[in-house]
């Protein structure tokens, strides 16, 4: 009798032990997503306030002196004519898949004479800045990201401010100075090139002559679609460059840090490029109407 009453005992003991761990499994279950939206809220505030102050220390710098203009020059040759090649060959390329793509619905309606001008417009108000921007953002804001986290991991930047040298000048203001002015000109160079694979494009099918497809061209365009085209690039360039900057520059994790830097550099240029793109569409379309 004692026995079967002892046994008795045990089982309602780990019955009771089982409800009680299920109950805490179930209140963590239910607590979780709560405490993971709450993590994930804070953690968004926090990156964007950090960046707000990274901005504002980087317009802080960028007046005072001294300037580091042979260091500005440097990265504008290797972030600007080391990308010239990629964005040359992807700007024809876009042009001329454009033309050929374009070629047959203009044929149905008769109209394969604007197919000049609707390419031209297309890719200088759109297509080329954006496409431009976003190959910029994969090469160089990976780059930037990518230099300044390796820099930052093996204690570079410490050592340069212990000889007494402002990294942030040195490093971050001319890389964002440069992003900054180079993207608009790789933009124009861009566009030439896109026009010049339009015209391989149409002579495929056809026999158009150069001056007639640029005097097409000409006529088509306007000054409302060059200046607000150009302009967004160097809120583009900017962006990139800030990013990048600002990933590299605050990285963590050891060598680890150095590829997650390059990567959410690349992601969140992008998604900032068509962000920007979204509000200039609309402040250009307000202006002109």
């Amino acid at each position: 009798i004692y026995l079967i009453k002892s046994l008795n005992k045990m089982e309602n003991n780990i019955s009771q032990q089982s409800k009680t761990e299920n109950e805490t499994t179930e209140i963590v279950i239910e607590e979780s997503p709560k405490i993971m939206t709450d993590s994930m809220f804070k953690k968004f505030f926090l990156e964007v306030a950090s960046i707000t102050t990274f901005t504002f220390r980087f317009f802080k710098e960028v007046v005072k002196p001294p300037y580091e203009f042979n260091e500005v020059m440097k990265q504008s040759f290797l972030i600007g004519y080391k990308s010239l090649p990629l964005v040359a060959i992807t700007g024809f390329i876009i042009g001329l898949v454009l033309t050929i793509q374009s070629r047959p619905t203009l044929a149905k309606f008769g109209s394969e004479s604007l197919l000049p001008a609707m390419v031209a417009v297309s890719l200088i108000r759109e297509i080329g800045p954006v496409i431009t921007a976003l190959i910029f953002a994969g090469k160089v804001g990976s780059g930037i990201g990518a230099e300044l986290a390796s820099m930052n991991v093996t204690e570079q930047i410490d050592a340069m401010q212990v000889s007494d040298t402002n990294p942030f000048k040195y490093l971050v203001v001319t890389r964002v100075l440069s992003a900054t002015l180079m993207l608009p000109i790789l933009v124009i160079l861009a566009d030439g090139f896109g026009l010049l694979g339009s015209l391989v494009g149409v002579n495929i099918k056809g026999n158009v002559s150069s001056y007639l497809f640029f005097s097409q061209i000409f006529q088509s365009l306007e000054f409302n679609d060059l200046i607000p085209a150009i302009v967004k690039t160097f809120f583009f360039g900017y962006a990139i460059g800030l990013i990048g900057s600002y990933k590299g520059y605050n990285s963590n994790k050891g060598t680890e840090g150095v590829g997650i830097a390059a990567n959410s550099a690349v992601v969140l240029s992008s998604l900032m490029v068509f962000i920007i793109d979204m509000i200039a569409v609309q402040i250009t379309s307000l202006l002109q109407g």
